[in-house]
Parts: C-alpha cells; sequence; structure tokens
C-alpha cells in the first residue's frame, strides 16, 4: 500500500516515530507541526489521509478538522484524531469535529499500521486510497 499521509503532530519524537511505523507499513508521509503547515502541505501534495493531533500550538487539531471539513476543496480527506486525550468522551468531540476515527497515544508500533490501514481502502480504479 502506497498511500499519503498527512500526520500533524507538533512532537518531534511522535512525528519520527509514527513516520517510522508508517514508513515500513509502505506509506508516504508528509509531517506538519501546525494549522499553519497543514494549510501549506495542502498546497503541495494531496493526502490519502490526515492523521491530526488534537493539542498543537494556535489553533488546536479539532478546530482545524472543523475547519477542513467546512471546505469544499479539503472535505473528502478523511481525518483520524490521533491524540493523547483519552477521557471520556473525547472520542465523541472528535467524531463530532468531522474525523472519520480515534486513535489514542501513546501508540502501539505494533498495531498502528494496521489501525491506520483501517481507515483507508484501495479503490483499485485509480489506486487511490479512499476512507472506508
Amino acid at each position: 500500500m502506497t498511500g499519503l499521509i498527512l500526520v500533524v503532530e507538533d512532537n518531534e519524537a511522535n512525528q519520527m516515530l509514527v513516520r517510522a511505523v508508517l514508513e515500513l507499513e509502505g506509506y508516504r508521509v508528509v509531517l506538519a507541526g501546525s494549522a499553519s503547515e497543514v494549510l501549506e502541505r495542502l498546497q503541495e501534495s494531496w493526502p490519502d489521509l490526515i492523521l491530526m493531533d488534537v493539542q498543537l500550538p494556535g489553533e488546536d487539531g479539532l478546530s482545524l478538522t472543523r475547519r477542513l471539513k467546512a471546505d469544499p476543496a479539503t472535505a473528502a480527506i478523511p481525518v483520524v484524531a490521533l491524540t493523547a486525550h483519552a477521557m471520556t468522551g473525547d472520542r465523541e468531540l472528535a467524531m463530532n469535529a468531522g474525523c472519520a476515527g480515534y486513535i489514542s497515544k501513546p501508540i502501539d508500533t505494533r498495531t498502528f499500521g494496521l489501525q491506520v490501514t483501517q481507515f483507508l481502502v484501495d479503490t483499485r480504479e485509480d489506486g487511490r486510497l479512499v476512507a472506508m
């Protein structure tokens, strides 16, 4: 599988870990550390999936997700919350913001690739991945 995943994470150690695991699974990975970097990356390439940290400097990940979902140009890109917020109700907040799913941190490197893959399916027609 060779989908492009935009990882939105402000912690450099987490960026490196997530990138390493996803690249081992065969994904191409682009990194962004803030909402403004996400908007820049979207000008450069179109990801098949966005893994969105909820806590970001400046605009938080859920606010950014709402903006992306409100924009017809980016609304179809699936967003999965990737967050240390694992309290009761946090999953619902992410889903209500427009996220297609929720993965809690710290990630389990043994199962993370499979978790991410569950949000993607190969259309076989044009080779692009789309959310399930």
